[in-house]
């Protein structure tokens, strides 16, 4: 394995193993699930919003390593976001995990790239992502 391989695979198997934004939030103001049926992976994504920005955001649920990682990422990522920079941010990673170049500014969510070398792990990775669409697409349009 070359050392690109073994340094992305310790990130990923790091932040899988996250705790930090694991959990349910209660109140929340959006509460979604989402499912890859092709390997089981589950997620529930809660959301917690101050006017248009995301004030935090947990996620709970099983998977693989990548979904997991994903999953976290996503979280400490899109927390102190707007709701238009979170909107942003899932065109950009969904279309980096599906081999379509990386946005200059992903930060440290460009460690998920490598997933576009692994076809069948694609849905993992954008499977958080999916659910935070899914989740901004239930909250009002103003807030």
């Amino acid at each position: 394995m070359s050392a690109l391989a073994q340094l992305y695979q310790a990130a990923i198997l790091e932040h899988s193993r996250s705790t930090r934004h694991r959990g349910v939030l209660d109140p929340a103001d959006a509460d979604q699930e989402g499912i890859n049926p092709s390997c089981g992976d589950e997620l529930r994504l809660t959301l917690r919003v101050d006017g248009d920005r995301i004030v935090a955001a947990r996620f709970d649920g099983q998977g693989c390593a990548i979904s997991q990682a994903s999953a976290a990422l996503m979280a400490k990522t899109i927390e102190g976001h707007t709701l238009d920079e979170a909107t942003a941010l899932v065109g950009h990673v969904k279309a980096m995990v599906h081999g379509e170049g990386v946005h200059d500014d992903l930060g440290e969510l460009a460690i998920l790239e490598g997933v576009r070398r692994l076809p069948a792990r694609v849905k993992c990775a954008a499977l958080p992502w999916t659910t935070l669409e899914a989740a901004l697409a239930t909250l009002p349009k103003t807030r």
